[in-house]
């Protein structure tokens, strides 16, 4: 028995890891709601020139942002089933950054 709970606690966390969701989807469901012009501290998508600064902060300090929530942003960027990938892949697209 202790060796098959062992089994199920190495491989759950590979089959349960979720898909990396397409960006442009996942704007459209939660990050527009204040990305596209509704909040005017939120940079929009492609505005490069906002998105510069937060951009040389670092991914990883923007994807704490996020996941923590940062001023007006509220924590998760109310995308409960987000992963640090998802989160990583969408503020590239929203910044228009080349490496997407």
């Amino acid at each position: 028995m202790a060796k098959w709970l062992l089994a199920v606690g190495v491989f759950l966390p590979i089959f349960s890891a979720q898909a990396t969701q397409d960006p442009e989807a996942l704007y459209n469901r939660t990050c527009a709601a204040c990305h596209a012009g509704q909040l005017p501290q939120a940079p929009m998508r492609g505005d490069r020139a906002a998105w510069e600064p937060r951009l040389a902060q670092g991914m990883a300090q923007l994807v704490v942002h996020v996941t923590q929530g940062f001023k007006a942003m509220p924590p998760r960027g109310l995308c409960m089933d987000c992963s640090a990938e998802d989160y990583r892949l969408v503020i590239l697209w929203m910044s228009g950054s080349p490496d997407t």
